[in-house]
């Protein structure tokens, strides 16, 4: 465990091999989550790749939950701790949310990006009703009261007939995080629109989605590669919203033979 003062906040972040190795990936997690998710994902992949993780800001063991912040704030606090910890240019692996602050990092600071993979995500999420409707209803009855409609759009069937513990652990996980910082962090999905910068985008992305995310559909992620120049696309298959807990094998193929490609 790592922590540092980034932007006035403390943050949990953890680097695990070198900041100028050739692979490295940067990965940023999603809403009611904090790092622990992507774990599952490295028993999976080489041991060459090095990464950096980190719970966002409101989230896990990172501070922020507070004081209200948006996705500018949200994306600044990324390139700081890149800034930080000493990396000059990585891959970019985003979550949801956190594939919404990677092209965050991409529309501000360019330069630091060589790939973006953009996992059960989009340029736009959801609604106005819909988020404002949740921050409501956490507001008036906390996390517990979404959390069971929440895991629904996070895994497959099967995962809840077949994984009850896991799933009961990553329910506990939503449920602890600061309720404050989960609700900013909904405010800032609902205010942020990237539609018209994804055709800006000029490294090679790679865009994937459960078959049946419930959160971030199919359709919504391939129409965000369709606007990217040259993105590709690939669907995991029995998988919902969180490929990296439920199908890590297959993320870590698709992402292994992402970095390799030139």
């Amino acid at each position: 465990m790592a922590f540092a003062t980034i932007n006035g906040i403390t943050v949990h972040y953890e680097l695990l091999g070198e900041p100028d190795a050739k692979n490295l990936v940067v990965f940023s997690n999603s809403l009611g989550t904090d790092f622990r998710i992507w774990l599952p994902l490295f028993d999976e992949i080489s041991e060459d790749i090095s990464v950096l993780l980190y719970d966002s800001r409101g989230h896990g063991l990172t501070g922020g939950a507070d004081n209200p912040f948006g996705m500018g704030d949200l994306v600044d606090d990324l390139i700081a701790l890149v800034e930080h910890v000493g990396i000059k240019r990585a891959v970019f692996c985003g979550l949801s949310v956190g594939g919404l602050i990677c092209q965050g990092v991409w529309q501000k600071r360019p330069d630091l990006v060589k790939k973006l993979m953009l996992c059960d995500t989009a340029a736009k999420i959801g609604t106005a009703d819909i988020w404002n409707g949740r921050i409501d209803a956490i507001a008036k009855d906390g996390l517990e009261s979404i959390a069971d409609n929440v895991m629904q759009r996070w895994f497959t069937p099967d995962f809840h007939s077949e994984r009850a513990e896991e799933l009961a652990g990553y329910r506990l996980m939503l449920t602890r995080q600061p309720a404050d910082g989960y609700s900013a962090t909904c405010a800032a999905i609902r205010d942020t629109d990237f539609t018209d910068a994804l055709a800006t985008i000029s490294v090679p992305v790679l865009c994937v989605v459960g078959d049946q995310d419930g959160s971030t559909p199919p359709e919504l992620v391939e129409a965000m590669a369709g606007a990217i120049p040259n993105a590709r696309f690939e669907i995991i298959e029995s998988c919902g919203h969180i490929p990296c807990v439920e199908q890590p094998e297959e993320l870590a193929e698709l992402l292994q033979s992402f970095l390799k490609k030139a």
